[in-house]
């Protein structure tokens, strides 16, 4: 078995061919039946067999420096870098990472999560390669999908302009997570080969070279032939104008065109792009016959593609989507807006009800915002279905263009607090920091999925601004629905225990952790009060200010970063209205990145448990006591 032996790229390079076609198809094996146990990016890395063997084959790693913008395509990668033998902790605590991490391997020259980064980064390394004076190769692995981001297109524009030798590998395979959008993707399917557009290329710029300079006119009529010609035998002159040499497109899979094209890009001075065309889900039937539902996955069984995914309480996805429906179906200015996100938002579902109103742009979370807020400024409904992780990215448009304006714009984030097994490239911890300091903004988090419902209809007939509802990964509760929507008032909390001495202010899905805190208390005979506290803003002022009266010392518990979290603007309120006395202890995720795992085995790393918080309200309890 040659993928035994294959503990370095250098072993790589000694095989045939036929060897490497041989490798190929031990690593699909090895991929379909590890990630069977593990779960994980399946149909991407199993695109890129061929591709990662002939990268490896051609460059030499990590001198030269491979630079992979979708990070769940690094699989192969790290299997040829030397962690086959640690692929059994694909993704689990303490593990390996799902994405390439820097400090796992000398080979994981850049981390990513996100998309459309590589080319900037790459940009960055072969500028500092030149101030150095070094020879490395630079090569950034960048996936159609990844190439609509708008960061990408910005790098495109730059590296063309400065001519650096950098090398572009477009993974064409007509598909991210889900179908692609827009103009640039319909181009790539357009690109066709033409082996003498370069020959005839050069014959006619030597010609005009030889042209006497007699005259302007005669000098413009050539070069405007010249330019006729390019755009008659090549479609990948978009590439070309932005100053790349563009190959391709060649076959993905076929390791002989592979090799050659990589080492003709290797040898041209400037920027390469070279167009591959693969299929996701190569060589497992199931995977590629719906790539979409194959990208990510939970443990499977491999003959019949079964997931292995328990039967439990709705998803809130799933219940964001049947309620936008339910309101949409009753009021048609309701649009819904997600940045290449149509599956995981559960919109999916709306997009077949309402096509006329769903639209899906692509990975532009910046232009997903502003779009919705077009939109809002006309008196339209827009509901902006984003993951947390990547509202990061349109920020300055939620400030500028929404928040600003006092728009009415529905942000519903998903993934909020800790994602699990993709770590924290994914991890939706800040939106409650960045979202809060603007002005207008309204920000509020269920406790569980029938709230859930209720707070979506309270989003999208609230008219004086935008609002933010933020829920976590997973399923709900399992708590019943109620059959009526119903109005929440903006701003009051719950009081789920009435108590003494201590409140302890929960937030979202941290209210079960409070309430099973308040179950291990009882043992002690201490009773705190547990309030679901709804909203981060505007916050309960009422509340707030009768607990500083009465002497009660606070907890808050979220699941989100402690520093310009929940906690700090219930201190922040306190200390504005007077009350330095009161004690506000906070419980959330301290200064530090939590990596890949289970999200129990998160939270327990942080101290975001159930024990600590009754911890916590132990020691705050006998100072309250003896001041009675």
């Amino acid at each position: 078995m040659l993928l035994r032996e294959i503990n370095s790229p250098d072993k790589l390079k000694t095989l045939s061919i036929p060897d490497m076609e041989q490798l190929a198809e031990e690593i699909r094996q090895f991929l379909i039946e590890k990630l069977s146990k593990t779960g994980g990016h399946l149909a991407s890395n199993l695109g890129v067999v061929e591709l990662t063997l002939a990268l490896h084959y051609t460059f030499n790693s990590p001198i030269d420096k491979l630079i992979w913008d979708v990070g769940h395509q690094s699989y192969v990668h790290k299997i040829l870098t030397g962690r086959i033998n640690r692929f059994d902790t694909l993704r689990k605590y303490q593990g390996l990472s799902g994405f390439p991490k820097r400090n796992e391997s000398v080979h994981d020259v850049w981390e990513t999560g996100h998309s459309s980064t590589s080319l900037s980064a790459a940009m960055g390394m072969a500028i500092a390669r030149d101030i150095k004076k070094e020879k490395n190769q630079v090569v950034a692995i960048i996936g159609d999908g990844a190439l609509t981001g708008g960061m990408a297109l910005e790098a495109l524009n730059h590296i063309g302009h400065e001519k650096k030798k950098l090398i572009t590998i477009l993974n064409d395979n007509e598909m991210s997570i889900a179908p692609n959008v827009g103009a640039l993707h319909n181009h790539l399917g357009k690109l066709r080969t033409d082996q003498n557009y370069k020959k005839v290329k050069e014959e006619l710029e030597s010609l005009l070279r030889k042209i006497p300079a007699v005259g302007g006119k005669l000098a413009k009529t050539a070069e405007r032939l010249k330019d006729s010609l390019k755009y008659l035998l090549v479609s990948g002159v978009f590439f070309e104008e932005l100053g790349f040499t563009y190959l391709g497109p060649i076959d993905g899979h076929n390791l002989t065109e592979l090799l050659e094209c990589l080492n003709q890009a290797a040898h041209i001075q400037g920027p390469v792009l070279v167009h591959v065309v693969t299929k996701k889900g190569k060589g497992y039937a199931p995977a590629e016959a719906d790539s979409h539902t194959w990208h990510g996955v939970s443990p499977y069984k491999i003959e019949s593609g079964e997931m292995m995914k328990k039967a439990g309480p709705p998803s809130y996805p799933s219940v964001f989507a049947d309620t936008v429906i339910r309101i949409a179906e009753e009021d048609p200015k309701v649009v819904a807006i997600t940045p290449a996100m149509p599956g995981g938002s559960g919109l999916t579902k709306f997009a077949q009800r309402f096509p006329d109103r769903f639209f899906d742009v692509g990975i532009a979370e910046q232009h997903a915002v502003t779009m919705a807020a077009g939109l809002a400024t006309q008196g339209v409904k827009p509901v902006c279905a984003i993951y947390s992780t990547f509202l990061q990215r349109g920020y300055d448009q939620v400030v500028h263009d929404v928040a600003r304006q006092n728009l009415n714009v529905f942000f519903a984030i998903d993934r909020a607090g800790f994602v699990g097994e993709d770590g924290e490239t994914h991890h939706g911890l800040y939106d409650i920091g960045f979202l809060r300091s603007q002005p207008n903004m309204t920000i509020m988090m269920p406790k569980d999925e029938n709230d859930f419902q209720h707070m979506i209809y309270t989003a999208m007939k609230y008219e004086l601004g935008p609002v933010a509802v933020r829920y976590p990964r997973g399923n709900g509760t399992g708590v019943p629905m109620d059959t009526d929507f119903q109005m929440i008032p903006m701003g009051k909390s719950v009081i789920l225990q009435e108590g003494l001495h201590v409140a302890i202010l929960a937030l979202g899905n941290m209210v079960e952790l409070a309430q099973n805190a308040a179950v291990l208390l009882k043992e002690d005979g201490i009773q705190p009060m547990i309030v679901d506290a709804r909203f981060v803003k505007p916050l309960d002022r009422d509340l707030l200010l009768h607990l500083a009266k009465e002497g009660y010392q606070i907890i808050t518990v979220e699941e989100g970063a402690v520093a310009g979290g929940f906690g700090s603007a219930i201190l922040e309120f306190y200390a504005v209205e007077g009350y330095q006395d009161t004690v506000v202890e906070m419980i959330g995720v301290p200064d530090l990145y939590v990596e890949h795992g289970s999200v129990s085995e998160q939270r327990r790393e942080i101290g975001l448990t159930a024990e600590r918080i009754a911890q916590q309200a132990i020691k705050l309890w006998p100072r309250k006591r003896q001041r009675a």
